[in-house]
Formats: structure tokens, sequence, C-alpha cells
């Protein structure tokens, strides 16, 4: 590889930031006590108001609109600057107190957040450079400068706020060898720890951006250093790409169920590369062609990486329907999408000599319009459980998925009260086995996470795992209910045993005393065989976690494999037998 030379100018500045960010001996006072004082307010905020939406609407509003100020106020201190950050703060206050009233009614209400953080993040570089102002004739160089030195100053700042935390660490330690507690006391308090955050951020952070020189300098070196990266990268994904049109894609879908993230990282790597190979202008890029080709190629390769991530989006979605986080993934890769087709369409238009120009500005664009859309997400506007919900039971109705095979644990759990509901409507439904599948997933009080395949439904997989012997179909029944409404694995060989015990119940027959047993646990459940399926004394809720056998089993404990032989014995009381061995307490 082509040794990489100096830039054939000094890294750009706009004239701006050298007068306004360069040299304000003020700035590290100001930011420390801004900061500071944000930390305070950010404390006595959210102290045990974390299911509080206003509380979290107040720390949400005296954290980001303080960094937005850090980040944008200089030495002229507009007024625009200082109605920017209170708009940053003010939105997101919003995203955060509808995200704490939500509740349950909704399921991706840390997608919001994100959102919004998003928007917010690309508005700060956009505002300094002032696209307010200026709109898409901002100048690309001027926003690609503070995109980077914000970069840099944030992480810089971050490593003096660890550095300080070690430091006053260490002192305490010292200080209590003369036994002066101090300092350990205060390092006790919430209050303390917040306002030195902000204290030593806002310091750091100020004094980073009062070097320009030193900010110009470590960006340029940044840079340098990732385009190197360059080349391996480019003739990875040419190798990629090639074997796929060789073999097909089939062989991507069959090889990994994670071919949606590794295609999307490949592209977000490309796109970083390909930024740190071009820079904001064509003098500061690096004389090595070498690295211009390995650009040029990384930059053609973004649009069918996230092209192929969409075809695996599609086929997931095409197999499982919708669910919130499906959506939000398929946001998130039409959004790559559109940077991989601006810049492949750029390489075209831009031939020879002007590609890295329409690059620029298709990055410059791109980010106002996605800052935009982040925020219209986070709003109110869009119910991606609704939609989920909808198109679920589509698929249900239409026949593309099995009674059987449905999802309704899903409904129940992942996609908030539209989801519940529908499964609602469910359970009057005239098909016996979309009713009893609603109804087992309307009864749960816990999420099950099995590892099961998708497609296979979860409860089949872990009836399927257990032997009865029980003969009256109303109680096989309601043990089934119950194992499958109930945290209960049954990952494993399971067996389940009617102790012979009855107590007095609502129904005829009184309550059946059922042992199950798994591995070398063994469990009671209480059931009513008379009782509506459904109902606490059907299964739900009844099993004891007290009496499970777990801890401390002598080392001769057997474990129940697939024909072991079950049976209830006299022992000291009675007890549960495997292949002949005791196992669990002893009941009466």
């Amino acid at each position: 590889m082509e040794q990489e030379t100096a830039p054939a100018s000094p890294i750009y500045s706009p004239a701006s930031a050298a007068d306004l960010d360069n040299d304000w001996p003020l700035r590290p006072w100001l930011l420390a006590g801004l900061l500071g004082l944000a930390g305070l307010l950010v404390h006595f905020a959210s102290h045990g108001g974390e299911n509080s939406p206003w509380r979290m609407a107040l720390t949400a509003l005296f954290c980001f609109a303080p960094i937005a100020a850090a980040f944008t106020i200089n030495r002229e201190f507009r007024k625009s600057q200082v109605i920017f950050s209170l708009c940053v703060g003010v939105v997101m206050a919003g995203i955060a107190w509808r995200a704490t009233s939500a509740g349950d009614r909704y399921s991706d209400q840390a997608y919001w957040i994100a959102s919004g953080v998003v928007a917010v993040t690309l508005a700060v570089p956009l505002f300094q450079a002032g696209f307010h102002r200026k709109h898409f004739s901002t100048s690309y160089s001027d926003t690609h400068y503070f995109v980077w030195t914000d970069l840099i100053s944030g992480a810089g700042a971050f490593v003096f706020l660890g550095i300080s935390w070690a430091l006053i660490a260490i002192l305490s330690q010292l200080f209590q060898l003369i036994q002066i507690d101090l300092l350990k006391k205060l390092l006790e308090q919430g209050w303390f720890g917040w306002a030195f955050s902000g204290v030593a951020f806002g310091a750091g952070l100020g004094t980073l951006r009062n070097q320009l020189k030193v900010l110009s300098t470590l960006q340029s070196v940044v840079l340098m250093v990732l385009s190197m990266l360059a080349v391996p990268l480019a003739v990875g994904l040419v190798i990629f790409l090639l074997a796929m049109i060789v073999s097909g894609p089939d062989v991507l879908w069959e090889a990994t169920r994670r071919a949606t993230p590794v295609l999307l990282a490949c592209g977000v790597g490309a796109f970083i590369l390909t930024n740190a190979v071009i820079r904001a202008q064509d003098p500061e890029m690096s004389s090595s062609r070498l690295l211009r080709i390995a650009a040029l190629v990384l930059a053609l390769c973004i649009f069918p990486l996230t092209l192929f991530a969409s075809v695996s989006m599609g086929t997931r979605i095409a197999q499982y329907g919708l669910s919130p986080e499906r959506i939000w993934a398929l946001t998130a890769i039409a959004i790559a999408t559109a940077y991989g087709f601006a810049y492949f369409l750029g390489v075209i238009r831009g031939r020879k000599a002007g590609w890295r120009d329409y690059l620029r500005r298709s990055n410059l664009h791109l980010a106002a319009v996605i800052s935009v859309i982040g925020l219209v997400l986070a709003m109110p506007i869009f119910n991606f459980g609704a939609i989920s919900a909808r198109n679920q039971l589509a698929r249900l109705e239409s026949g593309t998925v099995s009674a059987k095979d449905f999802d309704y644990a899903a409904l129940r759990w992942d996609f908030g009260e539209p989801g519940r509901a529908a499964l609602a409507k469910l359970v009057k439904s005239p098909n016996e086995d979309i009713a009893k599948g609603a109804k087992i997933a309307q009864a749960q009080n816990v999420r099950f996470y099995r590892g099961v395949p998708e497609g296979e439904a979860e409860s089949s997989k872990r009836l399927g795992n257990l032997r009865m012997d029980i003969e009256d179909p109303a109680l096989r029944e309601r043990i089934e209910f119950a194992i499958t409404a109930r945290e209960w694995n049954c990952s494993d060989p399971c067996f389940a045993i009617d102790t012979g015990i009855s107590g007095p119940g609502e129904g005829a027959k009184g309550e059946h005393r059922i042992a199950l047993v798994e591995g070398k646990q063994v469990v009671f459940l209480s059931i009513d065989p008379d009782a509506p399926l459904g109902s606490a004394k059907a299964g739900q809720n009844a099993l004891s976690a007290s009496e499970s056998e777990e801890g401390d089993l002598p080392e001769d404990t057997p474990t129940l494999a697939k024909e072991s032989k079950v049976e209830i014995r006299d022992w000291q009381g009675r007890k549960i037998f495997v292949d002949g061995k005791p196992i669990g307490r002893p009941f009466k």
C-alpha cells in the first residue's frame, strides 16, 4: 500500500470557528459552571422519579439543553444559540414525557428516545454551520469541520471526566489515611457525583474547544488513520460481492440468521471509511492513488450491501410479519439504502473527477433530512404496535400463518395496547385453536424467551417435551394451559404426575395437586379441572416456587430423561422416584 502523505493544504476550519472557538479564556469556566449546575438539576429532577413523566421531562430538559449550549455557544453569545439550545432541551423533554407516560400502552419507547437523540445530534453541527440561515446552500466543509471537532472534543471531555473521577477517588483514599472522610462522604452523595461530573466534563470540553489547532490536528490524524483501513475493507467487500454473484444470495440466508446486521455493519463501515478518505474537500485528500480508488470502490459497495440487507429484512417480514422492532429496523435500513443509492448515483453522475463533490453534497442533504425524520418518528404520529398488530391479524386471517404456529405471546407482550386488544379479539374467535392459543397468551404474566426458532410456536415446543400420567382430559388440558401460561420451562423432557391429593374446591372434583418434574427439579401445581380455562383455579399463578427443589442436592440425584420411569412411592412419607431413585422432597 502506498504511504499516506500529508494533505496538500492545512485542514479546513471555518473563519468563524477560528475567530470564535479559539482562545476564549472564559469558556472552560463558563461550561464548567453551566454543566455543573445542570448536573445538580438533573439529580434533583430525576431522584426517585423514574416513573414520573414530569420529572423525566425536566431531567431531559436539564440534560440536553446545557449540552447543546456547551457545543454551540461562543464568544458572540447570539440569541439564536440560546434559542436553539432551549429548543433541543424542550424537544427531548417532550419525548421523555411521552415515553415515561406511555406505560405499557406501547412497547417501543426506547426507540423514541434513540430517534430523538439522533435528530438533535445531527442538528447540532448543522446549526453550528449555519444551516438555519443558509439551508441547503450551507458549506459542506463547515459542516464536516463541526462534526469532527464536536466528536473529538466530546470524546476528549469524556476521557478527562474519567481521569477526574480516578483522581478524586485516589484523593479520597489518601485523606482516609489521616482520618479525613470528607471526600468519601461526598462521593457517596448522588448530587455531588452529578455536579462533579458536569464540572469536569464542562471544563474539559471548554479547554479542548479553545484549542482549535489541536482539534484540527487531531481531526487530521484520526481521518488519516481511518483511511488506512479503506483498502482492506474495499478488497474484502469486492470479494464478497463477487462470491455472491457466483453463488447467489440464497447462501447468505442459509449461512446465518444475522445477515441483516452484518450487511448493515459493513455498509456503515464503508460509509465511514469513504468519508475518511474524501474528507471535506479535494485539497485535503491524500495523494495516494490507492486510497482514492479504495474510496471509490467503497462508495459503490454501500448500495448493494444495503440492498441485500433490505432483501434480508423483507424476507424475514414476509415469513414472520411485522413487529415494532422490525419496523424500526426497516426504517434504519431505508435510511442506509438512501445513502447507498445517493453515493452510487453520485459516482455515476460525477464520473472520474466530480464524484467526491456529489458524495459530500449527499451527506449534507441526507443529514438534514434524517434529522427531521428522527424528530417525526419520536413524535406521537405513528403507532408501530398498532401497525404490527393489524399485519399479524391479517396474516392469521388469510392463512399465511396457521393457528398452531401463530405467535400469540407477541401480541400479549411486544405490541403494547393494540396487541392486547387484538389478542382479546382472538379469544372470542370461533376457531377453537385460535381461541385457545389466545387465552393461553392472555393469561401469561411472564414473557418467555426459550430460543425457540421463529415460525414454531413456543407452547408447541414446550408441550412436545411434556409427558403426563393423567387420564382426565379436563385435567390434562388445564395442566397444558398452566405450563404454557407460566414460566415453566419444559425445554427439556418434563413429566406431570397427579399426586393423588385433592383439596376442597368450588368444582365437584376439588383441586388436584400436580407434581411437575424437569431435570432435577420438582414443583407443585394446584389445579381444579372444573374451573374455567384461564382462571386461577385452572392453574394460572399456582406454581409454588417455594417448593421448587433447587440448591444443594445429593450427588446421586437422578435427572429426568425422555424415557425415564416416574412413579410415586412411600418413602419416609411419599416422594417422587425417577428411574427408581428418589427426587425432590417428601410430601404428605
